[in-house]
């Protein structure tokens, strides 16, 4: 009965998630995205708070009348989510966004951090590290595997901020890649794992395809950390390990060179980008 985890989750965030977009928009809570349309920020918060909604009865219902409404394995992950999710809300809050002087990538965090500045950015990364290692323990795995489960956890979180720059990218890759490992390894177990998420993650593509929300740092943080788990709990270790490998040529690639352009400049992945979207615009930077 996992499956239910996802259908109340999808049920409360139809419900909280526009609540929550008009109240950020009433609370003066906006960003201009990249097209300068103002839109609610941070979506993220809206979503983590539309899964505890949900969790709400299944927690109890759960533990006390034996009805195997969440994956027992969601503990172990559901400390990681919530987690990122808070540090990208503290990014959201305290960062300096898209000022001149702001820390942005491995290496401008790292020179603020060097020059005595705050790089909240650096503080998220910290933090993350500290939240995969906790969720990472305990597996049995050998000491290059526990690496390579970190390192794939945390890039993966990573790389879902570097995709965060259009409306909904972030989003259809990580519908790419549940479907991609569903079919793959014939299951729904990723689906059932994180049902209390996916719920509001779905309801909140809508808004922001239609350009009515941003998700933020505490968003992108969210989506990045299901697909990080997905890739834990689902890959073989040869698939891990591949899987490690292309996050780690495409967050240096992200380092340096615009993901934006090279979407771009690909027809297929330009079309893919462009779906669902209110209005197309020029996709290079």
């Amino acid at each position: 009965m996992s499956w239910v985890a996802l259908a109340v989750s999808l049920v409360v965030a139809l419900t909280v998630v526009p609540a929550g977009v008009r109240a950020l928009l009433e609370a003066g809570l906006t960003r201009s995205n990249y097209r300068g349309a103002t839109v609610a920020f941070p979506l993220g918060a809206v979503l983590v708070s539309a899964s505890l909604v949900a969790l709400a009865p299944l927690a109890p219902l759960d533990d006390r009348a034996d009805l195997d409404l969440l994956d027992p394995e969601l503990r172990r992950w559901f400390a990681y989510v919530v987690g990122v999710a808070l540090l990208g809300l503290v990014d959201d809050a305290l960062g300096r966004g898209d000022t001149p002087d702001s820390a942005r990538g491995w290496r401008g965090h790292a020179r603020a951090v060097l020059s005595g500045r705050l790089s909240t950015g650096a503080v998220k990364a910290v933090g993350s590290l500290a939240l995969a290692a906790y969720a990472t323990s305990g597996l049995g795995r050998e000491a290059l595997d526990y690496v390579a489960d970190l390192a794939l956890l945390l890039l993966a979180t990573n790389f879902a901020n570097l995709l965060d720059l259009r409306p909904g990218r972030a989003e259809k890759a990580l519908a790419l890649l549940g479907t991609g490992l569903c079919l793959g390894y014939w299951t729904t177990a990723p689906l059932e794992l994180l049902g209390l998420f996916l719920g509001p993650v779905i309801v909140g593509a809508f808004f922001s395809l239609r350009e009515r929300a941003m998700l933020g740092d505490s968003g992108s943080n969210v989506v990045g950390a299901l697909a990080g788990i997905w890739l834990v709990t689902t890959l073989a270790d040869g698939g891990r390990l591949i899987a490690l490998a292309v996050l780690v040529a495409l967050t240096i690639y992200g380092e340096f060179r615009s993901i934006s352009a090279a979407i771009g400049r690909l027809p297929l992945l330009r079309q893919l980008d462009s779906l669902g979207r209110v209005d197309v615009a020029d996709e290079t930077d």
